[in-house]
Formats: C-alpha cells, sequence, structure tokens
C-alpha cells in the first residue's frame, strides 16, 4: 500500500488554496482532482475505513493548517444513515468503494421538502453541496449487507463548523461534528 495518491491529492488541493479561486472555479478545479483519487482505493490504511456497528464514522484524513479545506473517510455500515443536516461550507463527496443514496432537501414554509429523486452514488460518483449549489441532504449507506466508504473534501475544518440537523417538521439542531478518531494518517 502507497499514501502518494493521497498525498499527490493534499498537494493538489492546498495548491488549489493557494490560488483564492472562487467556489464554482475551485469545485469545477476539485472535482477532476478527487475523481483521479477515486479510481484507486489501496492508498485508504484499514484504520480509516473501519466500520463501527453503531453509526456511521467520519475520519479526518487530512485538515490544511489554515483550515482551508479538510478530507474525511466516511464509513458507512449496512443500514446506516446520517439525519438531513447542512453543511454551511462547499463540499465535494466521492463515493471510494460501495454505493451511496442522497436525498436533498430545501427548507420552506418552515418545513423541509425533498428536490428531486433520491441520487444513487456508486464507486466513483461524485457530489457537491454547498450553500449555493444545494447544501442540505440525507445520505445512506447504499449496500444492505457490507460497509461504504466514501471520501469527502469541505471548504473549512468540518469536524470544528457549526451546523444543523433537521426534522421533517423543519426544526433544526445546531451540531458541531468532530471526529471519530484523534489520529490521521502519516502522509510521509
Amino acid at each position: 500500500m502507497s499514501i502518494r495518491p493521497f498525498r499527490d491529492f493534499v498537494c493538489d488541493m492546498t495548491d488549489l488554496a493557494d490560488r483564492n479561486l472562487g467556489e464554482p472555479e475551485l469545485l469545477a478545479q476539485a472535482q477532476p482532482l478527487l475523481a483521479q483519487l477515486l479510481t484507486n482505493d489501496e492508498w485508504l490504511p484499514d484504520a480509516y475505513a473501519e466500520p463501527s456497528p453503531e453509526r456511521y464514522q467520519q475520519y479526518l484524513l487530512h485538515c490544511d493548517v489554515k483550515q482551508r479545506f479538510s478530507i474525511v473517510s466516511f464509513v458507512w455500515g449496512p443500514g446506516q444513515a446520517t439525519p438531513i443536516h447542512d453543511h454551511t461550507v462547499w463540499g465535494l463527496i466521492g463515493v471510494l468503494r460501495g454505493s451511496e443514496r442522497a436525498q436533498r432537501y430545501v427548507q420552506a414554509e418552515g418545513e423541509m421538502h425533498k428536490t428531486g429523486e433520491m441520487e444513487i452514488l456508486e464507486t466513483g460518483a461524485i457530489d457537491a453541496v454547498s450553500p449555493t449549489v444545494g447544501d442540505i441532504h440525507e445520505v445512506k449507506n447504499g449496500l444492505l449487507h457490507r460497509p461504504s466508504v466514501s471520501i469527502h473534501v469541505y471548504g473549512a475544518n468540518i469536524g470544528a463548523v457549526s451546523r444543523h440537523t433537521f426534522k421533517e417538521d423543519g426544526s433544526a439542531k445546531t451540531f458541531i461534528s468532530g471526529y471519530t478518531a484523534d489520529t490521521v494518517p502519516n502522509l510521509w
């Protein structure tokens, strides 16, 4: 196993962050970088792909020293799902292993409303979220009998960002997610 593809991705994302691009341009340029990372899953250490029977796991893989972006592996056990939630920053979500089902929502007239059909994201698929392109969704493991793993890139240290979960009636609860583990992979 070589972590080099991930190290190269971190360097490329740092170069993008250094260019101070606007969100649309940054998302457009980061998407092919993430697509390349998703072509091979051998770079991800086993410890950062470990499911839990209780709930999905959110492992920090890297956080830019200026917190301009973070990279996280999400590990979904069979049947696991997020609540309806927002991000408040841009994000790219790429499926590394398995499948995810994502349903977008909007808040209107005080209630949550589904927008569009449920999306099925298979290995290699990438989705974008942000307050400007649609920020509220619910995500589920698309597989019934085995884990799925996705790589998320966010425009902040997502584990420290104040965000919201929502009930169908539109009521919101503020949360800060943190991370599952207190270690990160050694890039070098």
